[in-house]
């Protein structure tokens, strides 16, 4: 056999394996090796978004890569969630989204491009957003017992009405388990968002409202509206006086809002394994866990076995009471 044969195909093999050998490189590279997109189904400047990129900034400091929030708000977060969906299961897209869209959203709407336990691998929830019942100052109750003695002894005509963000929003959900547990009627009145509905709470518009408590608390504090109870398994740090719903003798009030990281399905597991630990670190940080507080959020690091089960049991509560309240949102 010649050299310049010899030669020759030694050059084709050198050809043949370079794209397979650059192949199971790329393979082997450690993750992460090139920036992660964490998809925000929510516009910028919200609780979710800010939310986001405190774990963007640690998650890149911790794993050597950027981590860019990308927001990608409409139809009620389903846009941004079908993109996180259909992503390539790589670890390269991610999603941080709110608990509306894991389980509000999927148990009111019977048809969606996502299915919130199949379609994602859950990370981790990292943090937990109470929310608080008020009433107008006029309104003739101290405590949940009072008001829902008040709420029974109301005709129809005459049923107390609460604020919500709109039909199947997180406060009208809290609103119908607070009219379950007081076994009375309340009416929901739907308003854009937290400013309009305090402001029509302290105009009288409305006897109660349900709100996040970082919007509530500052009118509270001022004496504009009374607090009635807290969701959540403890008071918020902003609210120390104000009790739990448990407390108040209505546990069955148990709407919390949270917020999770997730992967697309099939994500390989030891991408999720770097995830899950990097988020469990970074949980950890004293400054995250003080950016947290100042937004009224429970910072949290519960992984994927809590997530699920958070997601099953929400989707049973949630579809149960969409049913007698007739909540829908086809």
């Amino acid at each position: 056999m010649t050299l310049k044969r010899i030669l020759g195909m030694a050059g084709a093999a050198f050809v043949l394996a370079g794209p397979a050998q650059a192949q199971g490189q790329t393979q082997s590279q450690p993750y992460p090796s090139r920036p992660v997109k964490i998809i925000v189904p929510f516009t910028p400047g919200g609780a979710t978004d800010a939310v986001a990129r405190q774990l963007a900034g640690r998650l890149a400091a911790r794993l050597g890569q950027p981590f860019i929030v990308e927001n990608r708000p409409g139809a009620a977060t389903v846009i941004g969630a079908q993109a996180a969906a259909d992503a390539t299961p790589d670890g390269y897209t991610l999603m941080l989204s709110g608990s509306s869209t894991y389980t509000v959203v999927p148990a009111l709407k019977k048809q969606l491009p996502y299915d919130p336990l199949k379609s994602y691998a859950p990370i981790a929830i990292v943090a937990l957003a109470p929310v608080v019942l008020v009433a107008k100052n006029d309104l003739p109750v101290r405590n949940a017992a009072e008001l829902a003695d008040l709420a029974r002894q109301r005709s129809q005509s005459r049923a107390l009405m609460y604020g919500t963000f709109g039909a199947g929003s997180a406060p009208h959900l809290a609103g119908e388990m607070v009219a379950q547990a007081a076994r009375a009627t309340l009416v929901p009145v739907p308003y854009k968002g937290s400013a309009q509905l305090i402001t029509a709470l302290i105009g009288g518009e409305i006897d109660l409202g349900v709100d996040t408590v970082s919007s509530a608390a500052p009118h509270i504090v001022a004496g504009k509206v009374r607090a009635i109870a807290v969701t959540g398994s403890q008071r918020a740090a902003q609210l120390p006086d104000v009790p739990t719903f448990a407390e108040a003798g209505m546990p069955s009030v148990s709407m919390i809002g949270w917020y999770g990281l997730v992967a697309p399905a099939d994500t390989p597991a030891a991408v999720r394994t770097t995830l899950e630990q990097a988020v469990a670190g970074i949980m950890g940080d004293a400054e995250l866990r003080k950016a947290f507080a100042a937004l009224a959020l429970q910072p949290v690091s519960l992984g994927p076995d809590a997530f699920r089960k958070q997601v099953a049991e929400e989707l049973k509560v949630f579809g149960d009471i969409g049913e007698r309240a007739k909540i829908s949102l086809d």
